[in-house]
């Protein structure tokens, strides 16, 4: 079942083109990755999820209707964490929660059951009483998620949550999306961070210049860029002799050697490695250091948009 779905979606300010008959879907149990470097248009495309933007062209539908900024059951069933903090500085940490829970929920004994939810959640017995603006920076991320989640929603999604964390709260907060997928919620995920797409998402788009360039899983679109594997070696007796042995081994596709370093490219990636280790072995060919380079994400990036996302 699809959960959401933008279908040739164009947005315009003015003549800046935000998205250019932009194509995206996210089916229920899926944590999906949305990256793009900066003024990709991944903001413009969540505002239009959420129905806070109204966009020109196109079609946008969330749980299966079109989405309209009155639908307030649809909108119980949607959370948003936004990269900026978006909570009162001034109130407790309880309160906050009870404040964000309550624009969905008005039965106070099930408010309160929310809140102890969200609380424990995120890690935050301990701060219940403290005003906001007295936690550290990893712990606010935490009390802005616990805001945005404490309603129990079906479909989540996270604008860059991690940004300017301690690595603690980091693995905090990627662990409790995890948990919260488990649990049922469908996730849209964003994030500048490529270990954490790789580490968290089913699926990944990406994205630039207002356009979906590619999607799939890490693998699908590692196989858009060069699939090869570099196995770097200091090989102890470089010759000809050596190369050429090297060249005809399974998996090898190119070896090149510069002043007794040797670079071997394989095919497919991550399958040939303990294959050629044991064809050196095999054939006697002694070296001092071997390292391996598996193709990443980033080089997907550099070749779909000429950008390299911040890792």
């Amino acid at each position: 079942m699809k959960v959401c779905a933008m279908r040739e979606v164009v947005k315009r300010y003015k003549k800046v083109v935000a998205l250019d008959h932009f194509n995206f879907e996210i089916k229920e149990g899926e944590i999906v990755g949305l990256l793009g470097p900066n003024g990709s248009g991944k903001s413009t495309a969540i505002n239009c999820l959420l129905g806070l933007l109204a966009f020109d062209e196109g079609e946008v539908e969330v749980f299966g209707r079109r989405v309209s900024p009155d639908d307030m059951d649809m909108k119980r069933r949607i959370g948003f964490v936004p990269q900026d903090l978006s909570f009162f500085a001034e109130l407790s940490v309880i309160d906050n929660i009870r404040y964000f829970a309550g624009l969905y929920e008005q039965n106070n004994a099930k408010r309160d059951e929310m809140v102890r939810e969200a609380i424990a959640f995120v890690g935050l017995e301990k701060y219940g009483k403290f005003a906001a603006k007295k936690l550290s920076g990893g712990l606010k991320r935490r009390l802005n998620i616990a805001c945005g989640i404490a309603h129990r929603p079906e479909f989540v999604m996270f604008d860059e949550p991690t940004v300017a964390v301690d690595a603690q709260s980091r693995n905090f907060i990627l662990e409790g999306i995890k948990e919260m997928n488990r649990n049922g919620s469908t996730v849209l995920y964003t994030t500048h961070y490529l270990d954490e797409a790789q580490e968290l998402c089913d699926r990944i788009v990406i994205m630039d210049e207002g356009r979906n360039m590619a999607s799939g899983t890490l693998e699908e679109l590692i196989d858009l860029v060069d699939p090869t594997e570099a196995v770097h070696l200091v090989l102890s007796e470089p010759s000809e002799t050596v190369l050429k042995m090297i060249a005809d081994m399974p998996g090898v596709v190119d070896v090149a050697e510069d002043d007794g370093k040797a670079v071997i490219l394989l095919t497919p990636p991550g399958h040939h490695l303990s294959t050629l280790l044991e064809e050196l072995k095999k054939h006697e060919i002694y070296y001092s250091s071997l390292h391996s380079e598996l193709p990443s994400l980033n080089d997907v990036f550099l070749k779909l948009t000429g950008k390299a996302l911040r890792d």
